[in-house]
This record gives C-alpha cells, structure tokens and sequence, in this order.
C-alpha cells in the first residue's frame, strides 16, 4: 500500500493542533499542569516561540508519516491502530526526550507522564481516524452483494 503523505501531512498537523489543545486546555480541567510541547521545546531551542512551535508540527507531521506506513501492519479500526501508534512517541518521549531535556524518566512526575501518555493517545487516535478515513470508507460494503445466478445444465 503506498503512502498518500497529503493525507498524512493533514492528519499530522490536524492531531497536533487537538493534542495541543488537550495539553493546553484540558489538562489543567482534569487536574493536571499545563503542557504546551511547544512552549516546551521553545525554551530548549533559545526561548524562540515560533521555532517551539515549528518543531512541535514538524514532529507531529513527520510522526503521522510513520503512521502512514506502519498502519497497514497494525490491527483494528482506524482510530485504535492510531491510538496505540501513539504510545510508541510516548515511550521514546519518556525515556528520551524528556530526560534529555532534564524532566527526568516519565517527566519526572506521573501526573506529567499521564497527561503526556493522554495526549499521544489523542494524537495518534486522531491522526488515524483521519488517515484511515478513505481505506475504511472503501473497504465498507454499501450493500450485500447480489447472489450470482447459476446456469442449469
């Protein structure tokens, strides 16, 4: 199955504006801090904002890229393939990234982690449920196929 990248490019930029939008504003409504990846990133690369912001969709676009290609391997519907994708950047989140911008192993803190664990969930149930839109829509029969008539001989 080739990969149609505008599709993905959508979907990864799509899924990075909602998981953002989870950080931002939902995890302080479900009593967890804040988290903005690209205010984060943003103080890792100089305090440039606007580059925080670019790395941040850079990841999710180049993320969705990868989804694109490993879907096809993963079982289940289009959302659920997406949504365990997404604990594979998680993981790597968690014990690489953050670590190596001084957070420590799971952000150094479990509410943290769980906020961030919540948030790839969305993204990648996000990115797959868009995605997979059109496989899905055309592996969905519209009606039940016709009994084929036989000859009689």
């Amino acid at each position: 199955m080739r990969i149609n990248y505008t599709r993905a490019i959508i979907a990864g930029a799509v899924a990075t504006v909602v998981m953002t939008a989870v950080g931002v504003f939902g995890a302080p409504m479900m009593g967890m801090p804040k988290m903005n990846p690209a205010e984060m990133l943003a103080a890792k690369m100089g305090g440039n904002l606007l580059f925080g912001w670019m790395g941040h969709f850079m990841v999710g676009v180049a993320l969705a890229v990868i989804y694109a290609a490993v879907a096809p391997r993963l079982a289940g519907p289009a959302w659920l393939r997406g949504a365990l994708f997404g604990l594979a950047p998680w993981l790597l989140q968690q014990f690489a990234v953050m670590p190596m911008m001084g957070m420590g192993l799971f952000s150094g803190s479990m509410a943290l982690a769980g906020g961030s664990m919540l948030g790839h969930l969305v993204y990648g149930a996000v990115v797959g449920a868009i995605y997979g839109l059109q496989a899905e829509r055309l592996t969905i029969p519209i009606a039940p196929a016709a009994p084929q008539a036989r000859g009689r001989n």
